[in-house]
């Protein structure tokens, strides 16, 4: 039964990586004729039989193969690709196809492809400019005789685009802190001898390690540092875990979740708060800690667990402090009622955005994202949103709605209606300015 829904999932997924393919025929000589894949059979090649004429007549595709072109299908036990619509399936043995070159790959990368790829876009501004200097150069352009014929002349020099750089705002840290403020060098800057401006608190917790080389006694190391580390930078963080940290494997990441938060809460009281933080990424952490679970969760690498490095402690504080409800720092603008329209009067600020699936997940929905500042003057802290919506849509259809009840009559709702309350209710104001940030 275990290789039947092995050979199950296997099939699955050599089926939905074939859909879209165009593969081209070998048996045929000369003649390459291209198809594009529709389907895979669940039947094996020597089971195969099609209708030949209107009186329904069957043959088998492997003495079809050889009575009309001679050849001896040799791996029968294989499913055929199906080519054609649904209603008139055309079977083609795998082993007289093959896959077209320069095809677009439209389907979702898994992680080491996608892993590759932003190693080769990800270069610094030196290497990219030096890349397509190159790439010109060693193409001659300006010799190609398309290019001379409609007249197109390719330049080698990169084009002058004029811009300004904006100047790095002061930013605005705890009055403890050795440094109270601090002023961005070319976009960066760190924690060192900081404090964030509002700590956020977090009593329990737990950890998880979800990694097959992390011993237990790494994961506990690098949950005392990050704990200290969050403590110094200025949260309330207990040191000490609810629950002792475990090692489960990853596939079982739904089943160990439940119970170690259900083993907690039997233990808290079922009116505490957690905040649950696994020590390493896994797939569907997020899904079910945010979703089914109600918890905030901070995921991190393996590769960052064993170097345990104070840069890295640091910036993944500041995340958890983030979600919590704290904010790390502000803007010394902002508190001193200098950003220009922000600060005359009650402003909040709204970003939004549409996240579609990856190409070939065509029943998946679209997620929209709205996020609302709740503090002013800083406009720093932000409450988020999410819903899903139809396939593909870009405009956010939950933003601001309106429908007939058969006894309140006209209500109103959606992601604006639930942000303006929080805001009023945060500052105390009734009126306020709107101020849309938009991808």
């Amino acid at each position: 039964m275990r290789y039947v829904k092995h050979y199950l999932i296997i099939y699955l997924q050599i089926k939905k990586a074939l859909r879209g393919v165009r593969v081209e025929v070998t048996h045929r000589g000369n003649m390459r004729r291209k198809y594009r894949i529709s389907g895979l059979t669940s039947q094996a090649t020597g089971e195969l039989t099609f209708p030949v004429d209107d009186s329904g007549t069957l043959k088998s595709v492997v003495e079809y193969f050889y009575e009309t072109y001679g050849f001896i299908i040799q791996h029968t036990q294989w499913p055929c690709l199906q080519v054609g619509n649904q209603q008139r399936p055309n079977y083609l043995p795998m082993e007289v196809c093959k896959i077209v070159e320069g095809q677009r790959y439209s389907k979702r990368l898994n992680e080491r492809q996608i892993t590759a790829l932003l190693k080769v876009t990800c270069q610094r501004p030196s290497d990219r400019e030096r890349d397509i200097l190159e790439t010109v150069r060693h193409n001659a352009y300006h010799e190609d005789p398309y290019a001379r014929e409609f007249g197109i002349k390719i330049s080698e020099k990169l084009a002058s685009v004029e811009a300004r750089i904006l100047p790095a705002p002061w930013l605005k840290y705890h009055d403890t802190g050795r440094e109270k403020d601090c002023l961005p060098q070319v976009g960066q800057w760190n924690m060192m001898n900081k404090k964030m401006v509002n700590g956020g608190t977090v009593n329990h917790w737990l950890c998880i390690n979800f990694s097959r080389s992390v011993q237990d006694q790494v994961a506990r190391g690098f949950c005392y540092e990050l704990a200290q580390m969050c403590y110094i930078s200025g949260m309330a963080f207990e040191p000490e875990p609810v629950l002792p940290v475990i090692t489960a494997r990853p596939e079982q990441v739904e089943r160990v979740l439940k119970t170690r938060y259900h083993d907690a809460m039997t233990k808290l009281g079922h009116y505490s708060l957690i905040s649950f933080y696994p020590c390493i990424c896994i797939g569907d952490l997020k899904r079910i800690c945010e979703t089914d679970l109600g918890l905030v969760s901070q995921c991190c690498l393996t590769k960052h667990v064993f170097r345990m490095s104070k840069q890295y402690l640091a910036n993944v504080a500041l995340k958890i402090n983030v979600k919590v409800g704290g904010r790390n720092t502000v803007l010394v603008d902002a508190i001193s009622r200098r950003i220009p329209l922000v600060s005359d009067r009650p402003t909040i600020i709204f970003g939004a955005d549409v996240t579609h699936p990856h190409p070939g997940e065509d029943s998946s929905p679209s997620i929209a994202a709205v996020v609302a500042s709740q503090d002013w003057p800083e406009v720093t802290k932000y409450a988020g949103l999410v819903c899903a919506q139809a396939h593909r849509q870009e405009l956010i259809q939950d933003l601001y709605k309106t429908w007939q009840d058969p006894v309140r009559g006209t209500v109103s709702g959606g992601m604006i209606k639930y942000d303006l309350p929080l805001f009023y209710t945060c500052i105390g104001c009734s009126v306020c300015f709107l101020l849309w940030v938009c991808r």
